[in-house]
């Protein structure tokens, strides 16, 4: 539907940075640029600063719109709802010309949230090859902003970003969930689609709350008006750097590593694996290899899986790679001349900061020769080149902190018109679960009535699996913050992708970006493309009711039908009696519902389904493949009162 222009909240908006300026020319936001996308169907705003009484001609589609410049130097103009098409010219006429090409109308989405949202295709090329190849499309772009807060209220413009089309090499740049979204949504509709990308790694829920939003949470408020103050901001980062400074400096002066060692300092170890003392500082790790004639000066990649915390890494001598922090693959490029026919070394230099130290297992630890594999996992040599107290405090993230990330990097594109917003976030605030379910609902609402569209379509990815599967049924906070983001359901114009089962238990950041992008395309052709016949979801719980000693699930979603993922047995289901002890169940899909028992519990009052932090082996979803959403029928007051 057409938005109502709110020259008020532009107003707002620009007048305290732009009140006392002047500008001698007509300046646009950078969203207002070369190759943007425009939102089709709704009303079109585009705006700018200039002299306070300057003359405004705006130029497209072969029709003339004036405005005359406010005393606050911001001038807007509302174009009418148009189809989707272009490349289109836009000409701004003030005192000067601005001319903006290449622009296309189609659909407009935010891609928000943390890193498996921010993680480019680059990350996936090893697994996305023949798609990165074959990426060119003009009708898929992306505007990148990158990383910047600010905790002195809402700012008039983005501090960095530029519209790129989709190439194979641009393209790896782009967020890969959002990439899929866009390629599934244009060839079905074949409508040009542009991605803001406003997105940060690690960030909480908090971060992206508007200052008017935190008032509902007086400590995170409180934490926001802390760093209002920029000497306190300035006293923290020295502090920090004074003591990361000093803890790595220590490290550097006493690492005799560094000086090399005799071979009697090696003792032996297993890669993968972590150590099982705890550790901090500098462990050496070391392998030697044979290599062919074959691969004798040849250029090669090193894969190491993910290494805790931080890495430098030789071969024979030479630096090939090194990473900062724990959670990037480690894949090196060797160059050509450094590998050799016979003896080879590989040597590892690994920095950890908090105790835990090692090697992730089951990830490929190889050297990739051509057509040819060295295995490197197995027997390794290690040696302790400096034992530290853990670093203390580490570094203090300003961007994770409340209200910092929607000043600056959502406040400035509330003017332009979108189409939705996708999301993809919750791993980091799985410390506390409770509060999550509130935060993220108010999120959803905030932005809403910041964009001045209560009807705007919000999709979100619910966590994917991670962490060692258990044994047994258990408590878990990742479990609770999906179920925070089922109930987000209860909201108008939301989508929610499941994505339990392509988690990877060992890696934070699933590599199957391919399935969320196009999962959470089918809730945007449902939501806010109106296709009513899509199955768009996988089954979510309904109600329950006793019978017997069996409990029987009802759900929605159901599609053409329930089965188990891959045949077999259906999985994934616990249920307790009054005692509120939770066992595994056993499950049977009837028609569409679901029977859950189990000979030990004969009264049963609770189910739960996937519920833990790596529902490893749930597999209940829909015909149409999609997989059901963790869930769990119990309260804790009905359970434990």
């Amino acid at each position: 539907m057409a938005q109502v222009f709110y020259k008020r909240f532009l107003f707002c908006l620009f007048f305290t940075a732009q009140a006392v300026c002047s500008y001698a020319t007509v300046k646009l936001p950078r969203l207002i640029s070369d190759g943007m996308v425009l939102q089709r169907g709704e009303v079109i705003r585009v705006w700018g600063w200039a002299d306070p009484g300057e003359k405004i001609t705006l130029k497209f589609n072969n029709k003339d719109y004036k405005t005359v410049c406010k005393a606050s130097s911001v001038w807007a103009v509302e174009l009418p709802a148009m189809a989707p098409g272009g490349p289109f010219r836009m000409d701004i006429q003030g005192n000067d010309l601005i001319s903006i090409t290449n622009i296309l109308i189609g659909d407009v989405w935010v891609c928000s949230g943390q890193s498996n949202m921010e993680l480019p295709m680059s990350r996936l090329k090893d697994k996305y090859a023949a798609v990165i190849k074959n990426a060119a499309n003009p009708n898929i772009r992306q505007f990148n902003i990158k990383t910047a807060y600010n905790f002195h209220g809402i700012q008039n413009d983005l501090g960095s970003g530029t519209w790129v089309s989709a190439d194979p090499v641009s393209v790896l740049d782009f967020t890969g969930v959002g990439y899929f979204f866009a390629k599934n949504l244009y060839e079905k509709y074949h409508v040009p689609i542009g991605l803001i990308k406003a997105s940060v790694g690690g960030s909480p829920a908090e971060a992206w709350l508007s200052e008017t939003a935190l008032k509902s949470f007086p400590k995170q408020l409180a934490l926001y008006q802390k760093y209002q103050d920029d000497a306190v901001i300035e006293q923290v980062k020295k502090q920090d750097e004074e003591r990361a400074g000093t803890w790595n400096n220590r490290l550097k002066k006493n690492d005799r590593g560094l000086e090399g060692g005799e071979i009697s300092d090696w003792k032996n170890t297993l890669v993968p694996g972590f150590s099982t003392d705890h550790f901090s500082g500098v462990l050496w790790y070391r392998k030697e290899i044979d290599l062919p004639e074959a691969m004798d000066g040849k250029a090669g990649r090193l894969w190491l899986g993910t290494i805790v915390d931080r890495d430098e890494t030789y071969i024979n001598g030479h630096l090939v790679g090194s990473t900062g922090y724990q959670y990037p693959p480690r894949k090196y490029n060797v160059p050509a001349g450094i590998l050799k026919k016979g003896k080879n070394t590989i040597v590892v230099r690994v920095i950890a900061e908090n105790g835990k130290v090692g090697f992730t297992t089951d990830k490929p630890y190889e050297l990739v020769v051509d057509q040819e594999r060295v295995d490197l996992k197995g027997t390794w040599q290690c040696k302790v080149g400096y034992a530290s107290d853990p670093m203390p405090g580490g570094q203090t993230t300003f961007q994770y902190r409340p209200g910092g990330l929607f000043n600056a990097m959502i406040s400035p594109l509330l003017p332009y018109t979108v189409k939705g917003v996708i999301w993809y976030q919750g791993e980091s605030n799985t410390g506390n679960p409770g509060e999550y379910e509130v935060l993220f609902k108010d999120l959803i609402q905030d932005w809403r009535a910041q964009w001045k569209n209560k009807d705007l379509p919000f999709l979100y990815v619910q966590l994917a699996s991670f962490m060692p599967s258990k044994p047994q049924p258990s408590e878990s906070n990742w479990a609770e913050v999906r179920e925070a983001q089922l109930k987000a359901l209860e909201l108008p114009n939301t989508g929610m992708a499941v994505a339990t089962d392509i988690g990877e238990w060992n890696d934070i950041h699933p590599l199957n970006k391919e399935d969320v992008g196009k999962r959470l395309s089918f809730a945007a052709q449902r939501i806010a493309y109106h296709d009513t016949k899509l199955v768009y979801s996988g089954p979510l719980y309904q109600s329950m009711k006793r019978s017997g000693q069996k409990m029987v699930l009802s759900f929605t979603s159901t599609g053409t039908g329930l089965l188990a993922k891959g045949g077999g047995e259906l999985k994934g289901f616990s249920i307790a009696g009054k005692d509120g002890k939770f066992v595994w169940a056993k499950a049977r899909i009837t028609g569409k519902q679901v029977e859950v028992w189990s000979a030990a519990v004969q009264e049963p009052v609770a189910v739960r389904y996937a519920w833990a932090d790596n529902p490893e082996g749930a597999n209940l979803c829909n015909k149409e493949g999609l997989p059901a959403s963790a869930f769990r029928t119990d309260g804790a007051s009905e359970i434990h009162k």
